[in-house]
């Protein structure tokens, strides 16, 4: 699997699913969660309102990942994941690696060919961000990937961009 890293917004990616960085509740909030449901429209906030009614009535656990539709945004589906908050003591790398391994399983599921991740964890919810690229990257680089062909991390700035990319160099040597 192809793994490209860029800075941007990622309400604009064409990538098959965007990966949101949700809150358990799923029904929208600052930073990335904001930005995307402010881009996909209110059919998405219904959406995980259903999701809430139904299948997820006591939210989203942490580290886990559910899809939805993208509506209004490029994307065809938006993979909603629940980082850890390490300011609330969850910090159990697990989670970390968790939410990636489940948006992938998710992706895969959905037969996504490609797929773009933020940096989950590492704003608000105060991970460190070389943990979060180091994380990322060893969950892409062991997941065996069925339909999905390029996996793509998009970075709010140039500099975190910078970041992951040497984290990648490092880690894929």
């Amino acid at each position: 699997m192809q793994i490209v890293i860029s800075s941007g917004d990622i309400t604009a990616n064409t990538s098959d699913v965007i990966v949101n960085a949700a809150n358990s509740s799923l029904l929208g909030g600052g930073g990335v969660d904001g930005a995307i449901h402010r881009a996909a429209g209110p059919e998405l906030l219904a959406a995980c309102r259903e999701l809430r009614s139904t299948d997820l009535p006591a939210g989203l656990p942490t580290g886990q990942s559910v899809a939805t539709e993208a509506f209004a945004l490029p994307a065809r589906w938006v993979v909603h994941t629940v980082g850890p908050n390490a300011h609330a003591g969850e910090t159990d790398p697990e989670l970390l690696r968790s939410c990636f391994r489940t948006a992938l399983a998710t992706a895969e599921e959905l037969g996504a060919e490609s797929i773009a991740f933020p940096a989950v964890s590492a704003g608000v919810y105060g991970w460190d961000p070389e943990t979060v690229a180091d994380t990322a990257f060893q969950e892409l680089l062991a997941h065996e990937p069925q339909t999905l062909q390029r996996a793509e991390m998009v970075l709010f700035n140039d500099r975190l961009a910078d970041l992951f990319r040497r984290r990648l160099r490092k880690l894929a040597g």
